[in-house]
Parts: C-alpha cells; sequence; structure tokens
C-alpha cells in the first residue's frame, strides 16, 4: 500500500509540477507486475515444433498421427529420402515434382489447344494470363483477332480459295503471255480448269435422240435382268429318271409304299460288324443320306454330280429314281414326315420341293445365297414351314403353300450350318461359322439362349437324343459335344466323346434309335461307336477311303448302319 500511496504521490507532482517550485525533479519508477515471471521459452519452442511438424510432409511409415493433418499434408508428394541440407523435410513438403513446385495453371484444354493452334497457323496467341497478345500483332489486326475456331467456316474455305488463286496468279504472272492465251497448252488449262465440285453447266439438258433413247432403253432392260438373276438361283431344266421295274406294283401300291411288315424286331440296338451291301451310282462323292421316314424301306442320297438319288434298301438294293434339278453340288437333303416329298438344297443357290414318288418339282425357293442347310418344321400341321441356314449369315422361313418369306433370323456372325429343333418343336437351336449356338423361338426373330465360350469351335452337325433331353454336337476340335435341351441349355461336362479326327470336315454325328449308342464318321474314312452311358469308343469301323462325311443308323432294323462318303459310295452294314 505504501508502494501505491508513494507512486500516486510522485503522478501528482509530476501533473503539477509548479506546485513547488523548490522541489527536486521528477523520478521515473519501473512499473510494477504482481504476476510471478514465468519463463515461456519451453512454450515458444514447443509452438514452433508444431508449426514445422504442421508444415512437414506426414511420413507413409508412421503408425499414429496426434494431430489433424491438413489437406496439402496428406496430398503432398512422398520422394526418397530427404536431401542432406534439408534434415526437417521442410524443403521435400514445399515440392509437388521432381524439380520443385509446379502450380496449376487453370487453363482448359480446348483453350490451350485454340491457342497453340492459332499461333502455329497466324503467329498469334493470348497470354495464358489473359493480359496481353504475344506474336505478330499484324497478323492479329489482318485477322480481326479470330482464332482458328472462331472463323467460320465459310470464311476459311473463302480464305483457302484466295490464297490458291493467288499462288496461281503469281505462277501465271512469270509465263509467257502467248502460252496463257493457247488453248493447246498446259498453262491454258490451269488457268481455265475448274473443279469437279465447281457445280452442273450451265443450260437446259436438251431432248434425247432416238439413238440414245434406245441405248438407255436397253442399258436398264440388262441392269433389270443383272438384278433378276443375282436374286435367284440359277435356273436349271428339272429331269428325272425312274430305274424300277414298275412305278405301282399288281395292286396299284405306289413304289414308295412302306412293306406292312416293317417294324421293329428288337428293342435293344447292336453295333454292326460287317458289309451288307454297297450302293454306287454317284460320279462325284455323297455329302448327305437320309433314311425314308419311320419305315427306313428306302434311302435318299445328295451328291455333288448335282443329282439326288433314292436308292431300295430291303429287296432289289438298286437306285429307284433320280432327280436332276440343280446346276451344281447337293448340299442338304431333307424328307416330310411321311416321306411322299422332300427338300433339297444346292450351291447353285435353289432349294427345291420335290414329290418323291413322281420326281416333279413342286416348287422353287431362292434368296440368291447358298442354302447351307435345309429343315421342316416336325410338327404334323406345320409340315408347309421351311427354315433355311443361308451363307448370308440368316435363317429364312418361307410358307411353302405361299412360297412368301414369312420370317428372318439375323443374328449369327457366320454362314449357318445347322438348325435342329427341340422342346416339342417349340424352339430350335442353329450352330455357325462364327462359333456360337443360338437358341430361338420358333417364329420369333430374337435370340433366347446365345452359347458361346472362348474355347468353343464351329460345330458344322447336331443330332437330337432319342429321349429328346441331349444334344449332341460335332466340334471341330475332334470331339463331340453335350448339351442338355432343358431351360439351360448347359454344356454337360461329365459327357464327351473324343478320339475321331474331324478337324475341317461336317462329319454327321447320330444315335442309335434306342439312344444306347453315339456314332460318327470321320475325317479317315472310319465310322466310330461310343457307348453312351460311360463315354469309352465301344467300336471303329474302317468304311471307306476318303472322308466318312454321313452316317445314319437304321430307324426299324436295330443292328444296320448306312455310312456316305466323298468317294461316292454309300455303304450298308
Amino acid at each position: 500500500m505504501d508502494l501505491l500511496q508513494a507512486s500516486y504521490n510522485d503522478g501528482e507532482e509530476l501533473e503539477n509540477p509548479s506546485s513547488s517550485p523548490d522541489s527536486s525533479p521528477p523520478r521515473l519508477l519501473p512499473a510494477k507486475s504482481a504476476a510471478p515471471r514465468v519463463d515461456d521459452t519451453t512454450l515458444a519452442l514447443t509452438v514452433a515444433q508444431n508449426n514445422l511438424t504442421k508444415s512437414r510432409p506426414i511420413d507413409p511409415n508412421q503408425h499414429l498421427v496426434a494431430f489433424n493433418p491438413t489437406y496439402d499434408q496428406l496430398w503432398t508428394p512422398i520422394y526418397g529420402p530427404a536431401h542432406p541440407y534439408a534434415k526437417d523435410g521442410l524443403a521435400q513438403g514445399n515440392r509437388n515434382h521432381k524439380l520443385g513446385f509446379v502450380e496449376d495453371a487453370n487453363i482448359d484444354s480446348f483453350v490451350f489447344d485454340e491457342q497453340i493452334y492459332t499461333f502455329q497457323k497466324y503467329g498469334f496467341a493470348a497470354d495464358p494470363s489473359g493480359t496481353e497478345i504475344v506474336g505478330d500483332l499484324n497478323a492479329l489486326s489482318k485477322n480481326g483477332g479470330n482464332t482458328v475456331f472462331s472463323a467460320p467456316q465459310q470464311e476459311q474455305k473463302r480464305r483457302r480459295i484466295e490464297a490458291k488463286k493467288e499462288d496461281e496468279d503469281e505462277d501465271l504472272e512469270n509465263v509467257d503471255k502467248e502460252e496463257v492465251e493457247n488453248p493447246a497448252t498446259d498453262t491454258w488449262l490451269l488457268k481455265n480448269k475448274k473443279s469437279p465440285w465447281a457445280g452442273k453447266k450451265e443450260g437446259l439438258q436438251g431432248e434425247l435422240t432416238e439413238e440414245q433413247k434406245k441405248y438407255a432403253e436397253e442399258h436398264a432392260k440388262k441392269k433389270e435382268e443383272k438384278g433378276a438373276s443375282q436374286d435367284k438361283g440359277e435356273a436349271v431344266v428339272e429331269k428325272t429318271t425312274f430305274h424300277g421295274k414298275e412305278e405301282k406294283d399288281y395292286q396299284g401300291r405306289s413304289w414308295i409304299a412302306p412293306p406292312k411288315d416293317a417294324k421293329a424286331t428288337n428293342d435293344h440296338c447292336y453295333i454292326p460288324k460287317r458289309l451288307v451291301h454297297t450302293w454306287s451310282g454317284h460320279t462325284k462323292g455323297v455329302s448327305a443320306i437320309r433314311f425314308f421316314p419311320k419305315s427306313g424301306h428306302l434311302i435318299l442320297s445328295a451328291g455333288m454330280d448335282t443329282k439326288v438319288k433314292i436308292w431300295d434298301v430291303f429287296n432289289s438294293g438298286k437306285c429307284m429314281r433320280t432327280y436332276m434339278g440343280h446346276s451344281k453340288a447337293v448340299r442338304d437333303i431333307c424328307f416330310t414326315n411321311d416321306g411322299t416329298k422332300f427338300l433339297s438344297a444346292g450351291y447353285d443357290k435353289n432349294i427345291k420341293y420335290w414329290d418323291t414318288e413322281t420326281g416333279q418339282v413342286i416348287s422353287t425357293f431362292s434368296t440368291g445365297k447358298v442354302p447351307y442347310v435345309v429343315k421342316l418344321n416336325p410338327d404334323e400341321d406345320k409340315q408347309n414351314i421351311l427354315l433355311a441356314g443361308m451363307s448370308d449369315k440368316k435363317i429364312v422361313q418361307w410358307d411353302m403353300n405361299s412360297g412368301q418369306i414369312t420370317q428372318e433370323y439375323d443374328q449369327h456372325l457366320g454362314a449357318v450350318n445347322t438348325i435342329t429343333f427341340v422342346d416339342n418343336n417349340r424352339r430350335f437351336v442353329t450352330s455357325s461359322d462364327d462359333k456360337s449356338l443360338r437358341v430361338w423361338e420358333f417364329g420369333i426373330p430374337v435370340v433366347i439362349k446365345y452359347i458361346s465360350e472362348p474355347h468353343m469351335h464351329s460345330m458344322p452337325s447336331i443330332s437330337v437324343h432319342p429321349n429328346s433331353n441331349w444334344l449332341a454336337a460335332q466340334s471341330l476340335d475332334n470331339q463331340i459335344l453335350i448339351y442338355s435341351t432343358r431351360e439351360r441349355f448347359q454344356l454337360n461336362k461329365k459327357k464327351r466323346f473324343a478320339g475321331h479326327i474331324v478337324s475341317g470336315y461336317a462329319c454327321q454325328v447320330n444315335f442309335s434309335p434306342d439312344g444306347r449308342f453315339v456314332m460318327s464318321g470321320d475325317g479317315e474314312g472310319r465310322c466310330w461307336f461310343w457307348d453312351w452311358k460311360s463315354c469309352k469308343v465301344f467300336r471303329t469301323l474302317k468304311c471307306h477311303d476318303q472322308v466318312c462325311i454321313g452316317v445314319e443308323w437304321h430307324p426299324l432294323e436295330q443292328s444296320k448302319v448306312a455310312t456316305c462318303s466323298w468317294d461316292g459310295l454309300i455303304k450298308y452294314w
């Protein structure tokens, strides 16, 4: 208190120095603080250390961060060990590039391209800061400040034409005047030439002369004929020859009528062991064979010699009739359900519908493309509907009564090889050169199942198991794959039949009528038989000298098989 009083008195004396003239000069005392003195050196060091830590990049090996790091610290790039002269790491934290700190320039890529192209073309560009122009200022004023992108198209075109004209004028100035005026010289041509896009000649088209009209009519006619011939297959005169004794027997029955006593002798199928008969009549290879439906007393063959022949199986074993209506090799054949008619598809781009008994062609179908496979809908009420897999990747559906195309299934990426009906003929499966299988609802051109795997090969032949639950597909990697015909059409990985060599050949695969055996021809002329349950090879027969392309099991005689080959023979085992 005494101290306070003293300081108060001193203050009064300072305010009124004139109160006592004899008093001594004023004394200034240091300010006193009642708070105890504190050493803040440690605190300052701690704050400085914290600030240092917050500016330093975080060590990726650090497991615990005792403070909230900033965004910049989290995203600071990490470079190898710190430089010996930057041991505190500050220099590292302030770098985002090997050579130091690079700031992002906020410029759009389009803006950058516009400026660099303008500079390359006109010699000026805007400074990235946007404050000034760099480069040729004369070009800037001449161009009206337009960049390469802002100048309108017409303006650009006009400038190009002007520049070209100036160049040509410069060239012509240095040339003799006589040459410019002489139409025989190149210089005159150069000056007077017109662009092919310079527009039509002025003046109206005059009337055509009689000769010109005649020529135009002939040309149009030729064009029409050419288009029609491209649309349709090659026209051939259809002929047929009957080779049997008589077309009707003493009771008036047709030669194609099945024998009355034809019925299955046994439910159990056996593998054939020896050759029974050989049919030879085709001058070139045989591409397909089909037994007469249900009875199998006749066998139909398609030859590469453009002919289709039908042979007797039960009695004489001779050729009964030859059908000649194709100009090129016949690719595929297909009987109707009752066998009274059949289809043939040839490389002459025609599909022909024949009467089996008389050999007459009922109708011809063509799209101008090669049909690779022909199939009739197996339903009794849809025997007038024809499906054909074409070389132009389409499956075409005809109504044979009207001759009109009623549907096109166009999804494959390669020529269509097979058409197989499944699921009570409500659906059909197609295979193609695009190495895929596609499942379709009949009449709806939308794929309901698409099967394509990287390991799959093309499948040129497909057959249905007698119980209708499985499909056997001949794969060109020398194996037969089995697919389910249920909803999912899954590959049965447990069943796989291999051992034969078929790569490169569309060898037919088939089943025995009781479903116990799978059989297939191969590229070396053999016929292979596998057991369906065990998938083991049961027997192989050396049938032909060339590729054994077609194999058919007899529908009634359970131990008899027919094979055909490119050597022109059909053999019955």
